[in-house]
């Protein structure tokens, strides 16, 4: 048996954005791995060692036995600490470990995936011990990656795949949370819409309608009349709903019309990664 037709494009953006890391970070010399990147509290060693760690979960592999810092001012709750424990245990490896480590991981994940066969609804280990269906491990991990390639490239000065499969998956992610950001996080007007319109490699239009109960839905046709409408690029998209930037880091980047403090309020609950 093969890989089920709707977990192969996950296995897709795996795939190029992990070889995509992997040509990023193989020719980087020992100092280049401290880089910060937009990752709060991450260095480029960090996310590799992220990467790293959570494939090896996908693989079954056993959670290293380590005790973590106690002075980590990034890591705050219990799912921040989860993940922090794969990039500590590795924060003193050598370039050359930490290109072999990824190396070895990419092989044995492909490895993985050219023998899956179980059906996208199989239940499996996902983070903090929850059981999760395959497809949505798949789904977290084409997006987890592509997002942390991201922040290699602006960590490195090396832009690029900003329209790969992996951000096609990002797109539709982030969007299902934004009735959320919308209706709840940001309390919307009842009976009110939102718009938002996003240009550049990834572009698309869609409005958030909040009904008479407050609760918000994601639509792809405009609305008229709507309480406001954002509009941006891309790039700042993302950054802003992965919690790469902060509303006034990228003010200039972000165009509003209607309610203002409507719009404000929806910039500073847009971020919704953990």
């Amino acid at each position: 048996m093969s890989l089920h037709p709707t977990l192969q494009p996950y296995a897709d953006a795996w795939t190029h954005s992990i070889e995509a890391i992997s040509e990023l970070v193989q020719p980087l010399v020992e100092g280049e791995w401290n880089r910060r990147t937009p990752c709060p509290g991450w260095s480029v060693r960090d996310v590799v060692s992220h990467v790293i760690g959570m494939d090896c979960e996908m693989l079954g592999d056993p959670r290293p036995i380590h005790s973590l810092p106690r002075d980590l001012f990034h890591v705050v709750t219990e799912h921040q600490r989860y993940m922090e424990l794969q990039v500590d245990v590795r924060r003193h490896h050598t370039a050359p470990e930490m290109t072999s480590e990824l190396e070895y991981t990419v092989i044995r994940r492909n490895r993985q995936l050219r023998g899956e066969s179980r059906d996208p609804g199989h239940k499996v280990r996902g983070p903090l011990g929850k059981d999760i269906t395959l497809e949505e491990s798949m789904r977290m991990r084409a997006f987890d990656v592509w997002v942390h390639e991201q922040d290699l490239r602006a960590a490195l000065g090396r832009p690029g795949n900003l329209d790969s499969p992996g951000a096609y998956v990002a797109r539709d992610l982030l969007l299902e949370a934004l009735p959320r950001v919308v209706a709840k996080d940001a309390d919307a007007p009842r009976s009110s819409a939102i718009i938002f319109d996003v240009h550049g490699p990834v572009e698309f239009l869609r409005t958030i309608r909040v009904d008479i109960q407050g609760r918000g839905t994601l639509e792809a046709t405009p609305a008229l009349g709507p309480a406001a409408i954002l509009t941006l690029d891309w790039e700042t998209y993302f950054r802003l709903a992965c919690g790469r930037v902060s509303p006034d880091a990228v003010a200039d980047r972000v165009k509003s019309e209607g309610d203002p403090d409507l719009a404000a309020a929806i910039l500073r609950n847009f971020a919704v990664t953990p």
